[in-house]
């Protein structure tokens, strides 16, 4: 008996009809979400809005557009740009759904982003109760700006960010010297003490990284791929993998989306490129390595800057310097903070649950990705400062700042 044989042509239509209906079907956007709903700014300034998608396994492509591009440009990662006087509205698409985030651009001082259907938003511009030059508004943010690229100022948190796992709060340091140190080798998923080094990305934002939670310990540097991609940045589509646009900050105006971490042309910008106040006969004074209250770290200036009368300070602009080069007590320091210096202090780091070099070196995430194991990020130690990039399992100091 002869066995018949099918054309080659239709073998392969067989083929390829059993891998259509076997394969996985993709999963369907339910809803995107923009933060903030509204936001006000004035001419030439920026803001970055984020949106989350869910479920988290839908694709997480996004798409932005303007209503009014003569108002307010947006790019293809939610940067928001204020051209000229008027309203406009940014939309943002994933699949078929859509939100919308209406932008004002004003004369004058913007305000901070507001939600209008919430009465109870914190931000308040216009609080008589906040000094003009130095310290930090009922938010937490600096009063003092520091510029992070051309035409882009932002406000730094008043200390690192912090997180108790037991009870789910994020907070900012009480003080800018302050660091948790060697109790970060406590980190758990139900730990009731205080962590302030954390995993790149580690937001609690579950964007399809293996390890998000900002308890994760794991040492393989692929669990920190936000998206299951090393490609991706904690911006844009996956803004929410960065802690302050994802997380309410207890005290820091207490709503999601009102911070974000620096992106690593923006350290950059704000260490090496800007310009700014003469500081003891240097100009552009930009950082100055410094004890403080025995803490070790490094200063960085606010765009216009006056030392207090008394005290005085060397080593402005020099990587090379050691942290002895200046030495303040918590009460000296607090003038000048009132000044506007900002305090990055040496908070080491941690490798899964070893905790090492406190108080030796300072390691401060950006949101930007490098390659396949590391992401960058802003170090110094004695000797040296610079924007570099290490290992996303690493444990690293987060400071948060407001556009």
């Amino acid at each position: 008996m002869k066995t018949r044989k099918l054309p080659l042509f239709a073998v392969l239509c067989v083929a390829l009809l059993g891998f259509w209906s076997c394969g996985p079907e993709e999963v369907s956007v339910d809803s995107v979400s923009i933060r903030p709903t509204s936001v006000e700014l004035t001419v030439g300034s920026t803001y970055q809005l984020s949106a989350a998608v869910l479920p988290s396994d839908a694709p997480q492509e996004l798409e932005w557009t303007s209503s009014r591009p003569a108002v307010a440009t947006v790019n293809a990662s939610g940067l928001v740009t204020a051209v000229a006087l008027g309203e406009c509205d940014i939309t943002v698409f994933a699949g078929d759904k859509s939100d919308v985030c209406h932008v004002t651009v004003v004369d004058g001082d913007p305000t901070h982003p507001t939600d209008p259907t919430d009465p109870t938003d914190p931000t308040d511009p216009t609080d008589p109760t906040n000094p003009s030059v130095g310290g930090f508004d009922q938010n937490g943010a600096s009063n003092a700006v520091f510029t992070v690229a051309s035409g882009r100022t932002v406000k730094f948190s008043r200390g690192n960010l912090q997180y108790q796992a037991s009870t789910g709060t994020w907070r900012f340091a009480e003080h800018q010297y302050d660091c948790i140190g060697a109790d970060n080798a406590n980190i758990s998923s139900s730990y009731n003490g205080w962590i302030d080094l954390f995993g790149w990305g580690t937001s609690g934002w579950n964007s399809g990284a293996n390890a998000y939670q900002p308890w994760s310990t794991s040492t393989t540097y692929s669990d920190y791929y936000p998206g299951g991609s090393y490609t991706n940045n904690l911006t844009g589509s996956y803004a929410n993998a960065d802690w302050g646009v994802y997380n309410a900050i207890s005290n820091g105006g207490n709503q999601a989306g009102m911070w974000r971490t620096l992106t690593r042309d923006e350290w950059n910008y704000l260490l090496f490129t800007r310009n700014g106040s003469t500081v003891s006969g240097t100009v552009y004074a930009r950082f100055a390595k410094a004890t403080v209250g025995g803490v070790k770290g490094l200063i960085v200036f606010p765009d216009s800057f006056t030392l207090p009368t008394g005290i005085t300070m060397d080593g402005i602009n020099s990587a090379e310097s050691g942290f002895s080069v200046n030495a303040y007590t918590t009460s000296e320091w607090s003038r000048l903070e009132g000044n506007g210096a900002l305090f990055l202090p040496a908070a080491g780091r941690r490798y899964g649950t070893d905790v090492s070099l406190v108080g030796t070196y300072g390691y401060y995430w950006s949101s930007s990705y490098d390659n396949e194991l590391r992401a960058w990020d802003v170090g110094f130690r004695s000797g040296d400062v610079y924007v570099g990039y290490y290992t996303r399992n690493s444990g690293q100091s987060v400071r948060l700042v407001r556009d």
